[in-house]
């Protein structure tokens, strides 16, 4: 009776291990499938892993995101594929449908996610452009500015410290966050030689001008207005006195040679002896005097056609200018611009001392 009540007990203790061993297997595949194939996110999100951060502090960084449907998933497959061991300094993007192990493969092996590198507003300086790029991406200013400033490093580029900011558009693009200087720049340099179609170089020849030239030139009509429709208008200008070997007389030159310090540039400033000075130089200075951006470029390209010399501000404030073909009718648009400047002046004096 003993034996038949002990198999008894030994079929109940075998049939309860297989069931275990049933329910162990039936819970791994069903992790394995959840992990594998599921999504367990439920909204995107953006995660910077940085160098000095540690593999567990990337994982509580995203488990603290919220957007995390089951903790236990992501933490498994963190595990299963290693990824506390090593993860991948990176821009990295999390999706809604995307499954706990493809995140930490990802994570793993860096399959990282381009940020956007927007260049825009002014850009004067190179020590600016350093760090506008330093802001937006892992390099550090510094290191830019070092590479910059380096005739050297630029010379792979084809470019040199004066031509630099031909090199250069003022646009976004896409590079992965980690990008070295010497990669955001071959990136640049490509981007550069898109823009100058074959189209482009023959409008750049019809006006006189080498691509470069065109970029030196775009970047004193940038000096002069951000108005876009007024540019091409002004790169007349400019082209009409190239063309008949007046002096440029740009002042946004000479606030260059000023290192744009200057809150108003007056006579004797005209005189500083810079190749970069237009009012003592003739032709085009060395090289840019900012980044031009594109619509500078299609002002030279396609200049407004007329027979202007020169232009001042509008005395009504508004951002525009007032064109001129004669000395003496310039004159005229410069007194009456003069005038409003001082009544303003004294008119805001006057509700100041009120």
């Amino acid at each position: 009776m003993e034996t038949i009540k002990g198999k008894k007990l030994l079929w109940i203790a075998v049939g309860a291990a297989v069931a275990a061993v049933l329910t162990a297997a039936a819970l791994f595949v069903s992790h394995q499938i959840y992990d594998r194939k599921k999504s367990n996110f439920s909204g995107r999100f953006e995660l910077y892993v940085y160098p000095d951060m540690e593999p567990s502090a990337v994982l509580d960084t995203i488990l603290a995101s919220g957007k995390v449907l089951k903790p236990a998933s992501l933490k498994r497959s963190f595990r299963r594929e290693s990824t506390l061991d090593k993860i991948r300094v990176g821009h990295y993007t999390v999706d809604p449908g995307l499954s706990s192990t493809y995140v930490a493969r990802m994570l793993k092996l860096g399959w990282q996610t381009p940020v956007n590198l927007t260049l825009s507003g002014s850009i004067r300086t190179r020590q600016a452009l350093s760090r506008k790029i330093g802001a937006q991406m892992l390099c550090d200013s510094a290191d830019v500015a070092a590479y910059l400033f380096s005739p050297d490093s630029l010379a792979r580029f084809e470019t040199d410290t004066t031509r630099l900011f031909c090199m250069i558009i003022p646009d976004t693009y896409q590079i992965l966050w980690t990008a070295s200087v010497p990669e955001i720049l071959t990136l640049l340099k490509s981007e550069r030689d898109r823009f100058w179609t074959t189209e482009r170089r023959q409008l750049a020849r019809k006006v006189g001008l080498t691509p470069e030239e065109v970029s030196i030139l775009a970047s004193i009509v940038d000096g002069e207005t951000r108005y876009v429709p007024e540019q091409p208008t002004i790169a007349g200008v400019y082209l009409n006195r190239l063309r008949t070997g007046m002096l440029l007389q740009a002042d946004p030159t000479v606030a260059y040679c000023y290192g744009y310090s200057l809150n108003r540039i007056l006579k004797r400033h005209l005189e500083v002896d810079s190749p970069y000075n237009t009012y003592r130089y003739p032709g085009l200075p060395p090289g840019p005097i900012s980044c031009p951006p594109k619509s500078c470029l299609e002002a030279v390209l396609r200049p407004e056609s007329h027979n202007y010399l020169y232009f001042c501000a509008n005395p009504a404030f508004n951002g525009s200018h007032l064109f001129a073909a004669t000395y003496p009718e310039h004159q005229r648009n410069a007194r009456a611009f003069q005038k409003a400047l001082t009544d303003r002046q004294r008119a805001k004096a006057s509700q100041k001392n009120g």
